[in-house]
């Protein structure tokens, strides 16, 4: 099944770099180690080295399958512009929702990654950066709660959702009842009093912040599993949400696991059981390259259908969005084209599917 024209929102993605790499620094966007290691060889040769080397060179006018150094040669001829505009023309995509809270560097904005389709970018929060923010600029402990309300509300004017990274700072195992403003001032205290850096990583604040954005009416996604080093992994199953998703559901907000690789089958039972409850495979489609066929499919194997989104989870490299666009085009049309043939559904049920999988279920939760 050819959903090479399928519409896609991307509803988890981040700005690109504007500037040139050496292959250090291109590799070092491959992964999400905080530096590739000499001793495991080139990032090129994985996965994701492979995919890139497939589909990205004929877009910079090279054969399938260029070695590597011929390929940065040409992407180095051409510049970061150049390239940006000829591989996000490829991508196709027209609306991004775009995490703007992590800036290790210039990106580009969700409207400038947006111009490069001539689609539509919208902000998904991060709610860490807003707190540390607010506490930044002396808002006390006493005032913060109130003061963080203020600012979300804010910029829920313009956003479309918020995120939180709970899973990288203190795991998934969140209780579910909402923290008072006694016990929130209390954590805040706590952290203005420590020495070291403004960083949110106490479970009430957490909970504060989910329960923020929920208050906020705005949907939440969740960092879940396979992410960059600071990553304890065993603390980010989605099963350890259960107690925060019972005491949120009446609340009748999106929650949204992202990534969830190696759990996505849990997150697909999450998404079956709970109401509220929507997933993908963002991030692990690239990395995976020709093995996320296989990841899809999982994923699908409970998942609601209606439950289920595209994002791509891309950052810095524009090759990061082909990949994860062009991959999960061709693995959701394999595996409805499939079912079709086995009579496990008809061709209308499965162009349905691909709509709602691409776009709709999108739209519907972030109410777009």
């Amino acid at each position: 099944m050819d959903l090479t024209g399928l519409e896609l929102i991307d509803h988890h993605c981040h700005g690109l770099v504007r500037r040139d790499l050496d292959r250090p620094e291109f590799e070092a966007m491959l992964t999400e180690a905080s530096a590739p290691s000499a001793l495991g060889g080139s990032l090129m040769d994985s996965q994701i080295g492979f995919a890139l080397r497939r589909w990205c060179p004929p877009m910079l006018d090279l054969e399938p399958h260029t070695d590597t150094d011929t390929y940065l040669a040409r992407r180095a001829e051409l510049g970061a512009d150049e390239v940006n505009r000829r591989l996000m023309a490829a991508v196709g995509t027209q609306t991004f929702l775009v995490d703007t809270g992590y800036l290790p560097e210039p990106l580009t904005s969700p409207a400038e990654l947006a111009a490069l389709t001539g689609g539509t970018g919208h902000e998904i929060v991060r709610l860490e950066a807003l707190a540390e923010e607010c506490l930044a600029d002396d808002c006390g402990a006493n005032g913060f709660a109130a003061s963080f309300r203020t600012r979300l509300a804010a910029r829920a004017e313009t956003a479309v959702g918020c995120k939180s990274i709970a899973a990288y700072r203190v795991g998934l195992a969140l209780d579910g009842a909402r923290p008072t403003d006694l016990e929130v001032s209390q954590a805040a205290d706590h952290l203005l009093r420590s020495r070291g850096p403004l960083r949110i990583a106490d479970p009430v604040l957490h909970r504060f912040l989910v329960w923020s954005g929920i208050d906020a009416g705005l949907p939440v996604q969740f960092h879940v599993g396979y992410g960059d080093a600071d990553v304890d992994l065993h603390r980010c199953d989605p099963l350890l949400l259960t107690d925060l998703l019972r005491a949120t559901e009446s609340a009748g907000v999106p929650v949204l696991l992202l990534h969830n690789y190696p759990f996505h089958r849990n997150a697909g039972f999450l998404a079956q059981v709970f109401g509220h409850v929507f997933v993908d495979v963002g991030l692990a489609t690239h990395n995976l390259g020709a093995r996320s066929a296989a990841l899809q499919a999982e994923l699908l194997e409970l998942a609601p259908f209606g439950k289920v989104l595209f994002s791509s989870d891309a950052f810095g490299l524009a090759e990061l969005y082909v990949l994860g666009t062009l991959l999960f085009r061709r693995n959701l049309g394999s595996y409805l084209g499939d079912g079709v043939a086995d009579g496990a559904w008809t061709a209308d049920d499965a162009e349905r599917v691909a709509e709602m999988i691409g776009s709709e279920n999108a739209r519907r939760a972030y109410r777009l």
